[in-house]
């Protein structure tokens, strides 16, 4: 993202190259995902250890504590000069799945709202061709790639079937992060602000739900022994 931003900002590589390489590929990720574990050891702390037990959250349930992660996480982030959104994951691993749950329903329900008011006016065959090659091609393709068993002498071999690496790889994520991407780098040049780009992504995102809302069954009835 970042590349794209400095790109469109600053021009020539040789003038950004070595900045991006110290400062936005090393030092926001370290930042980052330092202070999201911070953040999330301490409120998971307080959730379930806590010699209060009024402070003892997690036993009830409460659904404020995944609404403190996210904004504390983000908030404490931003302001050491790391990536909010990396600390938000890191911080939602140390505390509960449910925050990222939470979050991933806020914005698709935003999102459904964006689309009655006009989202995918600008959206075009050639948005249309990058999505769908998004969810079909370089989704998978990276996935296959990711998962790929490289045996070795003393490595164990991946406990993944054929057919279950193939499933894993295709359905992925929906790509509701990219919202937020957009969104920043929109704020950083108005060149990356047209409606085309906010029209792909969203078509992107509801095309994804769609097809792996669809699939997500009959597929995973096939390749789960334990449903077998």
């Amino acid at each position: 993202m970042y590349v794209a931003i400095l790109l469109a900002t600053e021009g020539a590589v040789s003038n950004w190259a070595l900045e991006w390489v110290g400062f936005y590929l090393v030092g926001k990720i370290v930042i980052g995902v330092l202070a999201g574990l911070v953040v999330g050891k301490i409120l998971a702390y307080i959730a379930f250890r806590s010699s209060s037990r009024s402070l003892r959250v997690a036993e009830r349930g409460e659904s404020l504590l995944a609404l403190a992660a996210l904004i504390g996480s983000y908030g404490v982030g931003e302001v050491l000069g790391g990536y909010g959104f990396l600390s938000v994951f890191v911080c939602a691993m140390a505390v509960a799945e449910r925050l990222e749950r939470l979050l991933t329903l806020f914005v698709l329900l935003i999102l459904g709202i964006a689309l009655t008011r006009g989202l995918l006016e600008a959206l075009d065959w050639r948005g249309i061709a990058i999505g769908l090659a998004l969810i079909l091609v370089v989704r998978p393709a990276a996935g296959i790639l990711a998962l790929a068993p490289w045996p070795g002498r003393g490595e164990p071999r991946s406990p993944l079937t054929r057919r279950q690496r193939w499933a894993t790889a295709f359905f992925g994520v929906r790509g509701v992060g990219s919202v937020y991407y957009l969104a920043y780098a929109a704020g950083q040049d108005e060149a990356l602000a047209q409606d085309w780009l906010w029209s792909t992504v969203a078509f992107t995102i509801v095309a994804s739900v769609l097809v792996h809302g669809v699939l997500a069954t009959p597929v995973m009835a096939r390749v789960d022994p334990a449903r077998e």
